[in-house]
């Protein structure tokens, strides 16, 4: 192609600025296009750089020599916008970034991508769209239904399907139930429609949980239980019945993790009134450890004193020391409801064995107070006292006696402060009668 420059067309300059000189034409053919001329203020010899060259394909481009059009008047300044650049000529790092990472990946074109690939990630989709339905298809196709004889059916047993598969046969009818069941319900189709290597259109995965049960004790008296339970609870029997049959891994967790212990908890309590067997071994576990002894006996404790403090609030009836009951004040009685209201607001979480003591120990000074303030019901109190230590006594008494022992025996029983003790509770009742005595004949 030959460009020339035609100083009749060239644009004036504007000031004194001298026409650039002509550039030299670049050795194609002579029967090319002709180019519009560069601007000659900025346009040097053998400069092509700034030279617009119009694309080949353009219908406008002709071999006369006028079709060049006259480049547009510029200033200096401005001269180098006015020429249009190609979008090859554009450098790669001008690029967008999107480019550059796409350029970087320097991944293979789709069909030079190895197969093994290609499958790879046509089955992740098709199980991320479907779930366990992508392999249920596979089983519900390959295997024959039940009842059907091998001469009857291209396809093949369970057992083969799973020997083939490297699995177990019990884990092949679980794909193969579930299916069942959503055919029974008109959600894929049934056996018999489906032949080796079809393909039918899947539910979506978050159906078939709805469907499969991946254990097989679900079918059992235990996992039918189970099961009922789960959905009584809101969840999956799915769930409930992998714990069941995973008692190393509950354990680990209730072992690693509070919230699990004290879900446990709770489930063993809501338990016990329908299990005797779990309520005595609860019971034999008590006993035979120390810490749990103890903290069963403070825990009856705090509940013994918050039951005092409940009825004096509920029935407005209170029991003295000394054991008798009295009508409780208002006063008394204001202060138990008090103290409740406090215990009843506390968190589950929260320990009520300080507020109980403290509700206990208050209501109790009050009725201390409430009997000294009343003469008649101190001396009840000073009797009702006495009769209950006189009963522990006589109780006690009555066990001192040698009528189990033979009396060659006594010698070897006998130590040196027990007739000493003997003596000095012998002198303390002969005291409590005399004082009685006394009382009586001054009556």
């Amino acid at each position: 192609m030959s460009v020339a420059i035609d100083s009749s067309d060239a644009a004036i300059p504007s000031g004194d600025a001298a026409p650039a000189e002509p550039v030299p034409a670049p050795a194609v053919a002579p029967d090319s296009s002709a180019a519009a001329p560069a601007n000659e203020e900025t346009a040097e010899p053998g400069d092509t750089e700034n030279m617009w060259t119009p694309p080949t394909t353009d219908a406008r481009t002709t071999d006369a020599p006028d079709a060049a059009a006259p480049a547009p008047e510029s200033t200096p300044e401005s001269a180098s916008d006015s020429f249009w650049t190609p979008p090859t000529e554009v450098p790669f790092a001008e690029s967008s970034d999107v480019d550059a990472e796409a350029a970087a990946d320097d991944d293979p074109a789709p069909g030079d991508v190895p197969e093994a690939i290609t499958r790879d990630a046509h089955e992740f989709g098709v199980y991320a769209r479907t779930g366990g339905w992508a392999f249920a298809l596979k089983v519900a196709r390959s295997v024959r239904p039940g009842g059907q004889s091998a001469g009857e059916s291209a396809k093949v047993s369970a057992r083969k399907f799973a020997e083939l598969a490297g699995c177990s046969p019990d884990r092949v009818m679980r794909f193969y139930k579930a299916w069942d069941s959503a055919a029974d319900d008109g959600l894929v189709p049934q056996f018999e429609a489906l032949t080796p290597d079809a393909d039918v259109e899947l539910p979506d995965a978050d159906v078939w949980l709805s469907y499969y049960v991946s254990r097989n004790s679900a079918t059992s008296v235990r996992g039918q239980a189970i099961t009922a339970a789960a959905e009584s609870e809101g969840i999956r029997p799915t769930k409930a019945l992998e714990v069941a049959e995973n008692p190393t891994a509950l354990r680990a967790a209730i072992l690693a993790d509070p919230g699990t212990a004290e879900a446990a908890r709770k489930a063993l309590m809501d338990r016990l009134d329908e299990d005797p067997a779990l309520r005595t071994g609860m019971a034999r576990d008590i006993v035979r450890t120390d810490d749990l002894k103890k903290a069963v006996a403070e825990e009856t404790k705090t509940g013994g004193q918050l039951e005092y403090v409940r009825r004096i609030a509920e029935e407005g009836q209170v029991k003295t020391p000394a054991g008798q009951k009295i009508e409780a004040s208002p006063a008394l009685r204001e202060e138990a409801e008090r103290h409740l209201s406090l215990i009843d607001e506390l968190d589950e979480d929260e320990e009520a064995g300080e507020w109980a003591r403290e509700a206990y120990d208050t209501v109790r000074t009050l009725v201390a107070e409430t009997v000294e303030k009343d003469p008649e019901l101190r001396v009840q109190e000073r009797r009702a006292k006495f009769y209950s230590s006189l009963q522990k006594a006589t109780k006690a008494f009555e066990e001192l006696t040698f009528d189990d022992v033979a009396a060659e025996e006594i010698d070897d029983i006998v130590e040196d402060d027990m007739l000493q003790r003997l003596e000095e509770l012998q002198a303390a009742i002969a005291t409590c009668i005399t004082a009685l005595q006394s009382a009586q004949k001054k009556d």
